[in-house]
């Protein structure tokens, strides 16, 4: 069975989105190292409209010897989406069929790599309280965004998660790995 893993940068205040508005001065080699280590399991990704939008307008024409723009343009990407419609512009991209937690549980059971999502908040949230998600890396940087969105809502049900992995970096951040716990 595959693995299905998520890697959200985080604010200590617990803020997900924009981390390219408060992350830039923090960001370090373990941090790349982390990153690099995650993505070099993973063959698949999954990822939401709005990310899907926004990643294809810019890693295409990112530099070639970008190590993220050399993984994420040519992996396999799988986007969802209740509006768009028809083929997909970027390399290896496609529609997934609906709906998604049993596109997703059925994608794991096929024979492959990791699969991440990326990008997209609302897919790591629902992917995580349907019980699909295996792991979720938060690299909480040691910053208070103040504002922006968080990964939980005080509504959300309670859910218990398990320490899979942590270190720290150089430049104070925390690379902590989740699991859904079990017991």
């Amino acid at each position: 069975m595959r693995r299905l893993t998520a890697g959200l940068f985080s604010s200590v205040d617990g803020v997900v989105e924009s981390p390219h508005l408060w992350q830039f001065d923090s960001f370090d080699p373990e941090l790349g190292a982390g990153m690099g280590a995650m993505i070099e399991r993973v063959d698949t990704v999954l990822l939401g409209r709005r990310g899907y939008q926004e990643w294809a307008g810019y890693w295409p024409q990112a530099a070639a010897d970008d190590p993220f723009g050399s993984f994420i343009t040519p992996v396999q990407k799988f986007v969802a989406s209740r509006t768009l419609g028809g083929a997909l512009e970027w390399t290896n991209a496609s529609l997934m069929p609906a709906p998604l937690e049993e596109f997703v549980a059925d994608l794991k059971e096929t024979d492959g790599g990791d699969i991440a999502v990326c990008a997209s908040i609302s897919l790591v949230r629902q992917l995580l309280f349907a019980g699909l998600l295996d792991s979720l890396m938060l690299m909480i940087h040691p910053v208070v965004a103040g504002a922006g969105r968080r990964l939980f809502e005080p509504s959300d049900p309670v859910t218990r998660l398990q320490l899979q992995e942590t270190s720290v970096t150089s430049k104070g951040n925390v690379l902590a790995s989740y699991g859904l716990r079990t017991d």
